[in-house]
């Protein structure tokens, strides 16, 4: 009878690890229901993504967090919201949400910048600004007899800046008299940025530029040196940058891939 306690012991213990086991996979017990620890990972994995470092008084707070969100969605449940039309919809656009940032996600792990391509398009960038800014304003229109009869009323003295905010149809640079502010070369696209740079100050395109946007008149009003930025202080834009751009072709490669009816 003396031994007889022994197995009561055992199975005591025996529950009381598993207690302290489930209670470290678990934030807490709700109403029954565990909340499981790995919620708790997630938000705190969600603010460092941000930039907030998780404090210890910060995982207190989303201890909280959790604990608050499992009894409402309890309380939820318990009047059928999960059942409703509306919630259904919800949940598949926050489903396809997270799919489609999962997978650019994978994209860019699996398909990685080395710093040699980021050092190249720094390269690149640096040469094609020559380490100068243009102010340059322009006249846009959609035909080219448009613009051939702009140039002719220029070359007879009509003043650039009246034309531009009567007949220019680019709304940002017109209402300015075509003022395109100090800018790089690289800031435009190719047509325009090869007409500018040859053009010496105080001159105007006399021959019409067409680009992708219409057809432009160019006039040069100055330049200015610009300090070339130094690469590591520009690195992290530049990889960000190619990033976003290698992420739209791979969306407009499965956008051209698709079948649609």
């Amino acid at each position: 009878m003396r031994f007889s306690f022994l197995p009561r012991a055992i199975a005591a213990a025996v529950l009381s690890l598993s207690s302290i086991a489930l209670h470290a996979q678990n934030v807490a017990i709700v109403n029954g229901k565990a909340v499981p620890k790995s919620r708790l990972n997630m938000l705190a994995a969600q603010l460092e993504r941000s930039g907030r470092p998780v404090t210890p008084d910060m995982e207190q707070q989303l201890r909280e967090e959790v604990i608050m969100r499992e009894i409402f969605m309890q309380e939820a449940e318990k009047q059928s919201l999960d059942s409703s039309d509306d919630y259904k919809i919800q949940l598949e656009i926050a489903k396809q949400s997270i799919l489609i940032r999962e997978l650019f996600n994978q994209y860019q792990k699996s398909n990685p910048i080395s710093e040699a391509d980021v050092k190249a398009e720094y390269d690149k960038f640096i040469a094609s600004s020559g380490g100068k800014e243009y102010r340059a304003r322009h006249i846009l229109v959609e035909k080219e007899e448009q613009a051939k009869a702009i140039i002719a009323s220029l070359k007879k003295g009509g003043k650039f800046e009246d034309i531009a905010k009567k007949q220019s149809k680019d709304p940002g640079s017109g209402a300015n008299g075509g003022d395109l502010e100090w800018a790089n070369p690289g800031s435009f696209v190719k047509e325009f940025s090869d007409a500018m740079v040859a053009l010496k100050k105080g001159q105007f395109t006399e021959t019409a530029v067409k680009t992708q946007f219409g057809f432009h008149i160019i006039r040069l009003d100055d330049t200015r040196e610009t300090p070339v930025p130094k690469f590591d202080d520009v690195k992290s834009q530049v990889l960000q940058q190619m990033q976003q751009g290698k992420l739209a072709e791979y969306q407009q490669s499965l956008r051209e891939k698709a079948k649609i009816e």
